[in-house]
């Protein structure tokens, strides 16, 4: 990948990690997601599967129904998601039937991927789509988002007053 591409990327992922640590601020997983088109941000999405108590309720989801509303069409064919984690086999159907040309994930997911890991359904041939996939932008900080997540709860500190959502200890 061509330096300045990488570098845009990573512009477009910070504003993909903000909406995932919306979700951590809400005590849902942290993965957030942004649909951008000509250079503007049309569609956004955190996880919010415990606050809807809906399993379709992930990041690209709400990204991909925000973006499709913003320009009145399913096709969202001149358009880039970006998302803190690789999406599992429910999102990246949905990717290819919105016709998304690029897909920009963080984190690799070992136990859910299914754009490269476990399945690669967005490059999937068989299929009347496939979509441009860059993986591991900012992966470090989009892993540690879900890293720290999931040892809180672990620890069951998620939750218990002082515990800070902020995952790098940073003010905003």
């Amino acid at each position: 990948m061509v330096a300045n591409a990488r570098g845009e990327h990573e512009r477009w992922m910070a504003y993909a990690i903000r909406e995932a640590e919306q979700a951590l601020r809400r005590k849902e997983v942290p993965i957030g997601a942004i649909i951008v088109h000509n250079s503007r941000i049309i569609g956004r999405g955190y996880n919010q599967t415990e606050t809807l108590q809906d399993p379709t309720a992930h990041a690209e989801m709400i990204a991909i129904t925000a973006a499709s509303t913003h320009l009145g069409t399913r096709r969202l064919e001149e358009c880039a998601l970006y998302v803190t984690l690789e999406p599992c086999a429910m999102c990246a159907g949905a990717i290819v039937l919105a016709r998304v040309p690029t897909l920009v994930f963080g984190a690799y997911d070992p136990k859910a991927g299914a754009c490269g890991t476990l399945f690669n359904i967005v490059q999937d041939d068989r299929l009347n789509h496939c979509v441009e996939l860059v993986g591991g932008v900012a992966a470090e900080q989009c892993g540690a988002l879900l890293t720290n997540f999931f040892s809180g709860v672990r620890s069951k500190t998620v939750g218990k007053p002082g515990y800070d959502t902020r995952s790098n200890g940073e003010d905003e």
